[in-house]
């Protein structure tokens, strides 16, 4: 039985990010594979690496809650809109809070990199954005997704990493949208 874990970056619930989030499980729901969530907004967490790797903040409990999902996953599908090319402060201090050495990564002395700990992990992003995807792909050098798909999860062992970008969500049709909403459906059933 596969395990999936449906994480959502965006702040807002009554975004189109948490509808996107809700197609995907409920296509997922149609296998038989086990399906975990994580709202980030709804954590109690301080999002602040107050001090860097220098000394460990203790993990508040969603935070270890969390980690023991990620752990579990075998994919891991995260849902968040681009906003000024990089992913909402939630995400960001999620991240920074929880994918931490000897967590996530170990770092390996005399080495350049370090010893991966989440191997034999897939991910899917599942992002939106109101920059057309041809300009962030050609002209922005799609910045969101190299940081988090290159910086992070593959720097943790998480691979592959595909992607999904849906836009332009600003002004789209309700018949556009039902369409993504039918796209990520599909993913989950997938199992993608």
């Amino acid at each position: 039985m596969k395990h999936i874990l449906l994480i959502n970056g965006h702040p807002d619930k009554n975004s189109f990010n948490h509808a996107l989030a809700t197609s995907y499980k409920k296509g997922a729901l149609e296998t038989d594979a086990k399906i975990e969530e994580i709202t980030i907004t709804d954590l109690n967490f301080n999002p602040n690496l107050k001090f860097g790797y220098r000394k460990r903040t203790e993990l508040e409990p969603d935070l270890v809650a969390s980690l023991a999902k990620i752990k579990k996953a075998d994919h891991i599908v995260w849902v968040f809109p681009i906003w000024w090319a990089g992913y909402p402060a939630i995400m960001k201090g999620f991240i920074d809070r929880a994918f931490l050495p000897g967590i996530t990564f170990q770092p390996v002395e005399g080495k350049p990199f370090p010893e991966k700990l989440l191997k034999g992990k897939t991910s899917r992003l599942i992002i939106t954005s109101d920059t057309p995807g041809w300009y962030d792909f050609l002209f922005m050098k799609r910045p969101a997704i190299r940081q988090f798909k290159k910086g992070t999860l593959e720097f943790c062992g998480i691979k592959p990493v595909k992607t999904t970008f849906l836009s332009t969500i600003k002004n789209s049709s309700p018949e556009q949208r039902n369409k993504w909403l039918e796209k990520v459906h599909t993913l989950g059933k997938n199992l993608q």
